[in-house]
């Protein structure tokens, strides 16, 4: 299938006045998605709100879209404003014991250590380590794994079926943030089978702030506790004109962990975005992603860098000029990118092209 790249990027106003390769960081988002947040916000001044139950079915058609990007059953999906959230979630509902323990890979993105590290006054230690050494450091102790789908200073790209496997064995669960790579990357939950799987959609998903959603195993449903407890908490929430006044009896599905209100204009913009890559379809953007991270890669090793990985559209390289203020030189020429401990961070998604990285080879070597 031939796919008009250029008339998708059309699609991307803020693209049209600088070289944007910083989707690591922010994602710039569709015209589409900006449509769908204001049509919200029309169909609200139109009805008067009067519809407002009718956005949470749309809201459940929203999961079935994430279900078909991620392959995994839209009863599994909840909605958080952040990652953050939703592994705060899980390691704030574990019973934890003395001598438990979490692992994670070093140069983690900070979601990864600051919990963990709170948890070390309830006993628990916790365990940062090179992937060299990281099968290792899964002890009969180890209770929870962290991980990236890509590391968000580095582009690593742990193999997450292979890791996840192994814990499997082991008893040990698995949480795995895809914020750096779900949109561009394909993730597949049936495959994987992680226990939790948080993805913020406001990077490689091409989303407003707050439309961020986890996966959650059935399995780990039945442990795990909501931290948020409202009125949509009760399994007939629906029923506004007679709402359970009581104990709340939680539902089955993965939104048990909801509690209140959703952000349905943020996730409305998510959903413009998901139709938007399953139009093109996953496979192809992630081709055409990669091949471009191969391209950005190159450049940047004729450009005098070093580079660390290119298996994931995060491209880092060093340089011997300082990374932040070679990043903050490009930016005064309207060339963004990051720079991430000591990297030069490129990360360019389906809506570049190669002019952007022809143009952030020549500002390098001018």
């Amino acid at each position: 299938m031939d796919v008009n790249w250029a008339a998708i990027r059309a699609d991307f106003p803020a693209l049209s006045a600088r070289t944007y390769l910083n989707t690591a960081t922010f994602g710039q988002i569709p015209a589409r998605a900006v449509g769908a947040v204001a049509a919200h916000f029309a169909r609200r001044d139109r009805l008067a709100c009067a519809d407002y139950i009718q956005w949470f079915d749309d809201a459940d058609g929203i999961r079935e879209a994430i279900g078909v990007l991620i392959n995994c059953p839209a009863d599994d999906i909840a909605f958080v404003p952040n990652a953050s959230s939703a592994l705060s979630l899980l390691l704030g509902g574990l019973d934890w014991q003395p001598g438990d323990r979490v692992v994670t890979l070093q140069d983690e993105f900070p979601n990864h250590y600051y919990y963990a590290w709170r948890l070390k006054s309830r006993g628990v230690e916790f365990v940062e380590t090179p992937f060299a050494g990281f099968y290792d450091a899964i002890t009969p102790q180890t209770r929870v794994v962290t991980l990236s789908t890509v590391n968000y200073s580095t582009g690593f790209r742990a193999p997450m079926a292979e890791i996840a496997a192994f814990l499997r064995e082991r008893n040990v669960l698995l949480y795995v943030d895809g914020t750096q790579s779900v949109g561009a990357l394909r993730f597949d939950v049936a495959a994987v089978q992680p226990d939790m799987f948080a993805v913020d959609g406001y990077k490689w998903l091409l989303a407003p702030n707050g439309a961020a959603f986890f996966y959650i195993s059935p399995e780990l449903r039945r442990s795990l506790d909501p931290a948020v407890i409202g009125w949509r908490s009760h399994k007939d929430w629906r029923q506004t004109d007679h709402l359970h006044h009581g104990e709340p009896e939680f539902p089955d599905r993965a939104e048990m962990y909801e509690g209140g209100m959703l952000p349905f204009a943020a996730l409305y913009g998510l959903q413009a975005s998901i139709d938007l890559m399953l139009e093109i379809g996953p496979e192809l953007i992630e081709q055409r992603v990669m091949d471009l991270a191969a391209k950005t890669a190159e450049a940047l090793r004729r450009a005098g860098g070093q580079v660390a990985h290119c298996e994931s559209p995060i491209v880092t390289a060093r340089f011997s000029r300082d990374a932040a203020e070679l990043a903050e030189s490009l930016a005064e020429r309207g060339i963004l990118v990051a720079a991430r401990h000591g990297n030069l961070r490129v990360s360019p998604h389906f809506y570049n092209n190669e002019e952007d990285i022809g143009e952030l080879e020549r500002a390098l070597a001018g």
